[in-house]
């Protein structure tokens, strides 16, 4: 049994199969089979950030088919359609996801590109990861991708096109009224988001 992160080998690849067996008190995620350690605890901000993004989209949600969840949220993503333990080798815990197929939804979380993934960013995340990130939820078919930057105040919005390629819309700041490409009734006053 792996109880501790000195056991694992951060130069190899895992599987979702192998990530069930760990019982480490740290949070981690996988990107493409490589160990990822989340920071341990999200700093205040980080959280009111993400708080304040839950009670807006639980809000419009309510009445929808879609359900919302925020982290810890296990979301793996299967290499082309298979869905075998073995064959996952992303599992990433969004601050926010929003799922529309509920089909997609266990007991473990979701399998499967979530419509809506929302992360707050913070200095702890590496250029590396994030770059991992984006790759591993353009091409899981996550329809739209937003990067919260709380330090700076704006949101980066990417939204899947035709293609199955992330395109940037233009940067929302805080004032501005961020509106989703998937949910275009969902329109947010990034004043709330911002808020502390």
């Amino acid at each position: 049994m792996i109880d501790t992160l000195e056991q694992l080998d951060f130069a190899k690849q895992y599987t979702y199969a192998d990530y069930l067996k760990w019982q480490v008190k740290e949070r981690l995620e996988l990107i493409k089979g490589y160990i990822y350690k989340m920071s341990p605890a999200p700093s205040r901000r980080h959280q009111a950030i993400v708080w304040n993004l839950n009670g807006i989209i639980w809000s419009f949600l309510k009445n929808q088919p879609c359900q919302a969840y925020a982290a810890p949220f296990d979301v793996r993503l299967p290499i082309k359609d298979k869905k075998s333990n073995q064959e996952i080798t992303t599992v990433l815990q969004p601050d926010i996801c929003v799922i529309c197929d509920i089909s997609k939804l266990d007991d473990k979380g979701c399998v499967g590109a979530p419509d809506l993934v929302i992360e707050v960013l913070s200095p702890e995340n590496s250029d590396k990861e994030m770059k991992q990130k984006y790759n591993a939820y353009e091409e899981s078919g996550v329809k739209e991708y937003w990067m919260v930057y709380s330090d700076f105040e704006h949101v980066l919005i990417f939204a899947l096109d035709e293609s199955g390629k992330f395109v940037g819309q233009h940067p929302k700041i805080k004032g501005d009224l961020l509106k989703s490409v998937v949910f275009p009734e969902l329109a947010i006053d990034l004043r709330e988001v911002f808020l502390e």
